[in-house]
């Protein structure tokens, strides 16, 4: 008889996408500001369905080098904060369910130094041993105090639309 020994048992639970991929955009009457990012780190673990994201916020892409000044100097402070995270649970999620699964993944989203607890719409698919996600949810920059200048209040958008895929491969060290 012939035994296949696979990684440890604590391993085979935890998923990591080392490429993770979130845009934003926010339209206004001026110009629309849009940016990607992907190079975000996450690890979703399946016996507890607990999720984390981290992302450094000089990664992100814009169009203009002056758009891209702006959000690290101005807006988002990447010397002061270099990172958002996210930390949450995926509610009602099925491990063993190989269809489409809409879900609410509940937790805490951090940027520029605040915390602020959101439930975020997720679309997760299975395929062999791997996990997909994808979803999109709304920031109000005033949540996250993210100070705009009363001159350039008319041409940043109050809230902002984030967008986000992961795509988990077994964790292993």
């Amino acid at each position: 008889m012939i035994f296949t020994l696979s990684s440890p048992q604590k391993n085979s639970k935890q998923f990591i996408a080392r490429q993770g991929q979130i845009s934003f955009f926010s339209y206004t009457s001026v110009e629309n500001i849009e940016a990607n990012n992907n190079q975000v780190l996450s690890i979703f673990d399946t016996e507890t369905n607990e999720i984390a994201v981290n992302m450094l916020m000089r990664a992100f892409v814009f169009k203009k080098d002056l758009m891209y000044e702006h959000f690290n100097e101005s807006y988002i402070e990447s010397d002061l904060y270099p990172k958002a995270t996210f930390e949450g649970k995926i509610l009602d999620f099925e491990k063993n369910n190989n269809q489409l699964q809409t879900k609410i993944i509940r937790g805490k989203l951090t940027i520029h130094g605040i915390s602020k607890q959101i439930d975020i719409k997720t679309n997760i698919e299975k395929s062999k041993d791997s996990y997909s996600m994808t979803g999109e949810f709304i920031v109000a920059v005033s949540d996250f105090q993210i100070k705009i200048p009363p001159i350039l209040a008319s041409n940043i958008a109050k809230t902002i639309s984030v967008k986000f895929r992961f795509q988990f491969q077994p964790y292993e060290e």
